[in-house]
């Protein structure tokens, strides 16, 4: 199972939860609730690597803890 970095932001003006995975461009998902939008983003994940792999696009490859240090958050190992 391939593991992405998720994002979480409340969205003042969306009244709920965005969840974003960088890793994959244009791959988010919207919840009322923090765990409803990681739920989500899940299933957007899932989706978005079977339509990349049904068109033949590059998956990339998970980055992780070394994505978030290139974004400059702080990691424990």
């Amino acid at each position: 199972m391939r593991k992405y970095t998720i994002e979480i932001v409340y969205s003042d003006e969306d009244d709920g939860y965005i969840a974003i995975a960088p890793e994959l461009p244009g791959c988010s998902a919207f919840g009322e609730t923090e765990e409803e939008s990681l739920r989500e983003i899940k299933v957007a994940i899932d989706l978005w690597l079977g339509t990349a792999e049904k068109e033949g696009r590059e998956i990339p490859r998970p980055k992780g803890k070394e994505f978030l240090r290139a974004v400059g958050m702080s990691v424990r190992l």
